[in-house]
């Protein structure tokens, strides 16, 4: 039988799509994956390992949550992974396509009240949790697509972002206040989109953080100033693919400089993939990401760290 090789924590990252933090974090937390270490002190993780990390992230972007599924036994976890693969999700899944179909061919026909319609019918149907990762997320995709093809015009892609913007403010308002760690949103300078941002803060919001949003393109200063003025334990920075990669490595690494060490810097959106690791810094390179930090975030702090 020919053993396969193990992995590295970037090449895990890559393979399964979980984020070199999450691994660190369920590590911690939960006792797995359990990674070996090389030579160098470097974890390597084995091939099974890895299997059933990718099966975990199919299973967490169905709704699954971590702690459940590494504590599942081994047949509990079979019959979840059979679940998944024997048409429930396959139906969902293309449910969610149909959705997201639709709502593109509304925002063509510049049909506003029944895009509107469609998508809070989605939320309500869904929960804001689901609707802003299985939805929203994908939705952006399709309608960032449909723009750079030439299919959407520019107004018609401000014609989506502003309903999406809308009802998500509404969704965000509708939550009850948090009681959890306070984090401070924005995007630095020159930095304009904000729907990331109001997906975190929806997230966040919904699982019990305080969220306090300064909007897009705030000078560092007064990130500073507004972290102080708000006593928040947490920034978190949304940077889109259109943030100019070579300014983000010295931008985060002022950013942390100016703020308490006491204070957690996140990183998330799509020009933080590429970022390399910076110390001090935890990087979101998914939605499921946040809520794992913040889950992380209260463990720390119930143990005294």
């Amino acid at each position: 039988m020919t053993t396969l090789p193990s992995m590295n924590i970037s090449a895990v990252e890559r393979d399964t799509g979980l984020g070199k933090d999450t691994l660190r974090v369920w590590e911690r937390r939960y006792g797995f994956p359990q990674p070996a270490r090389n030579d160098n002190g470097e974890r390597v993780y084995p091939a099974e390992q890895v299997d059933r990390l990718r099966q975990m992230k199919r299973l967490i972007d169905q709704g699954h949550r971590p702690g459940r599924l590494v504590a599942a036994s081994d047949e509990e976890f079979a019959q979840l992974c059979s679940a998944a693969t024997s048409g429930g999700r396959n139906e969902t899944a293309a449910g969610e396509a149909s959705l997201i179909a639709r709502m593109i061919a509304l925002v063509k026909a510049n049909d506003v009240p029944a895009l509107r319609q469609a998508l809070n019918q989605a939320m309500m149907r869904m929960g804001l949790q689901r609707f802003v990762i299985d939805v929203v997320a994908p939705l952006n995709d399709a309608v960032g697509e449909a723009w750079m093809t030439g299919e959407f015009q520019v107004f018609e892609e401000h014609l989506y972002t502003e309903q999406i913007k809308s009802l998500l403010r509404q969704a965000i308002g509708n939550l009850p206040t948090g009681g959890g760690p306070r984090v401070l949103l924005t995007t630095p300078p020159d930095e304009q989109h904000v729907l990331g941002l109001l997906m975190v803060e929806a997230l966040l919001g919904l699982d019990g953080a305080t969220c306090i949003s300064l909007g897009t393109q705030t000078p560092l200063v007064d990130i500073q100033r507004a972290t102080a003025a708000h006593a928040a334990d947490i920034v978190a920075v949304s940077l889109s693919a259109a943030f100019s990669g070579r300014q983000v490595r010295p931008l985060l690494s002022q950013l942390r400089a100016m703020l308490p060490a006491t204070v957690e810097l996140w990183v998330g959106g799509a020009g933080a993939q590429p970022m390399p690791a910076q110390s001090g810094i935890v990087p979101l390179p998914t939605l499921q990401a946040a809520l794992d930090a913040l889950e992380s975030w209260r463990k720390s702090r119930a143990n005294g760290d």
